[in-house]
């Protein structure tokens, strides 16, 4: 009796344990929060993509987990809000030389270049006026040869000063990472030689005193001459280097996939790089996010359609963990049979599409040739009137605007271009096809179809920054298989390099009477 009291007891002791301890369990379950980790005190914050909701007809309470979480979502960890990163640091350090550095090296550089070309231009002429100053009474009279010579000096000068001016001193068109090496050497060049001029003028003329004015002379006409030559130097290295085409680069717009392909000589990268953005902003249609939004809203409509249940769920039952999993499996093979079928959904949406534009575009063909009937009618009306009552062609724009206004704005929000044309650009336009005497189809041009960069309005061009990358060196030159990516804004321009191959030609020579034939004709008829 003992033993099974013992034993009864015992079991009744194990029970309430076991008990308690599933409800102390449960109540630290119930008490622990669901963003806290078992093994960290951070905070994780898991957010879906954005640009692609997974879940758009999930029940508010239901707990859904995509397959591909680990590359569609953030993981946010920290335990302060006001922490820096590395990347944060980097990228406040090139903020800050960006608009420091930038500004200070091109004034530095400016400086640099004006000190050079002060000390090129001044010293023939020092030469010249230092032993005058220095030992006057020592000096050979000058004959009629040394006056010609003081003609030559002057001559050279002024010819050297507009060559430097014309090919040194013009406009920057861009701001290059790293230094023009061709450039560099030239300064380096220049520099050395007017030092070495100097050192010799100082050790045998100033030293000694000559007495040969004339030698002097001579010897300044030398520098001169020597400077004319380092100038046709510089334009053989920056100018006519590079005329010859020697690469053929393909440039692809990474966002819509445009794609020109350009003749490139012996360039450096970066200046590869400067020569393909020039030409892009005249060759290349202007960049459209908008027209991309309707690939992505379809992306996300057929992945809104797809629920994923969390098969490794709190349930601990077997059975309903195999029935979770073959509800998500069929979940994914409805998906997979809809995705199968959404070409035809692309079809007849853009059949949609194109049905669209081609009525707002009739509408708006209209609207524009009756404003310019007007317009014409308006003309003629005006020509009867005093000189001093006739309209001025922005007025007359402001005047038949708004009958063509709901037709344009109609047509730009369908394709995609309501942000390219503000109203007092579309004024603009319409006030000089006015005053050229356009016709309708002509101010039409510029909405119907997309035109380069620069066509439009500054705000998309002008204040765009873009950044190099390159694996190799941006002062090296252009090579076979070259691949560097200009990241500008929101896309970005790949560009890849070909040397064009080597050509071989031969000759055939062919004989000139191989081509003679003689037409014999027969002079027998039938009987």
């Amino acid at each position: 009796m003992d033993t099974e009291s013992n034993y009864s007891g015992y079991s009744y002791y194990s029970g309430r344990s076991r008990g308690s301890h599933r409800h102390r369990e449960r109540s630290r379950d119930r008490h622990k929060p669901r963003g806290k980790d078992s093994r960290s005190e951070k905070s994780v914050t898991i957010n879906a993509a954005p640009a692609e909701p997974l879940l758009d007809d999930s029940a508010p309470g239901e707990q859904v987990q995509d397959d591909n979480w680990g590359e569609t979502t953030t993981a946010v960890t920290g335990t302060s809000e006001h922490s820096l990163s590395q990347e944060d640091v980097v990228r406040i350090t090139k903020d800050l030389e960006d608009s420091v550095g930038l500004d200070c090296r091109r004034y530095l550089t400016l400086t640099l270049a004006v000190v050079l070309g002060l000390l090129v231009f001044l010293t023939p002429l020092a030469f010249l006026v230092l032993p005058h100053l220095l030992w006057p009474e020592k000096l050979r009279i000058c004959g009629t040869a040394c006056e010609g010579l003081f003609i030559s000096v002057a001559f050279k000068l002024l010819i050297l000063l507009l060559a430097v001016w014309a090919l040194f001193f013009r406009p920057p068109r861009a701001g290059l990472p790293r230094v023009f090496v061709f450039r560099a050497l030239l300064a380096v060049l220049v520099l050395l030689f007017v030092l070495s001029y100097w050192l010799f003028y100082g050790v045998r003329i100033l030293d000694s005193q000559d007495e040969d004015y004339q030698g002097i002379v001579q010897y300044a006409v030398s520098l001169v001459d020597a400077l004319l030559f380092i100038h046709y130097l510089a334009i053989v290295l920056l100018e006519l280097r590079q005329l010859r085409p020697c690469f053929s680069v393909c440039v692809t717009r990474s966002t819509d996939g445009e794609t020109r392909h350009y003749n490139l000589g012996q360039l450096s990268i970066q200046r590869a790089a400067l020569a393909i953005l020039e030409r892009y902003y005249c060759d290349f249609p202007v960049h459209n996010p908008a027209l991309l939004s309707a690939s992505k809203s379809r992306a996300a409509k057929h992945l809104a359609g797809l629920k994923v249940y969390n098969v490794d769920g709190p349930g601990n039952n077997a059975a309903a963990a195999g029935l979770a999993h073959s509800q998500s499996r069929a979940m994914i093979a409805a998906a997979a049979r809809r995705r199968d079928t959404s070409h035809n959904e692309l079809y007849y949406e853009e059949a949609e599409h194109e049905r669209r534009v081609r009525k707002r575009k009739a509408r708006l063909v209209v609207a524009v040739e009756e404003a310019f009937t007007h317009i014409k009618r308006m003309q003629e009306e005006e020509q009867k009137k005093a000189p001093g009552d006739v309209m001025d062609p922005r007025e007359a724009a402001q005047a038949i605007f708004p009958s063509m206004a709901r037709a344009l704005q109609k047509y730009l929000r369908t394709t995609k271009q309501q942000h390219c044309h503000s109203m007092e650009s579309i004024q603009q336009h319409l006030a000089f096809c006015i005053s050229s005497s356009l016709t309708p189809k002509a101010f039409l041009e510029s909405y119907l179809s997309s035109g380069p960069t620069l066509q439009y309005s500054r705000d998309h061009w002008l204040a765009r920054r873009w950044t190099l990358v390159s694996e190799a060196p941006v002062t090296s030159g252009l090579k076979d298989a070259t691949v560097f990516l200009l990241r500008g804004g929101d896309f970005s321009l790949v560009a890849t390099s070909r040397k064009i191959p080597y050509i071989q030609m031969s000759e055939e020579y062919v004989d000139p009477k191989s081509h003679k034939f003689v037409l014999r004709l027969q002079s027998e008829t039938s009987v």
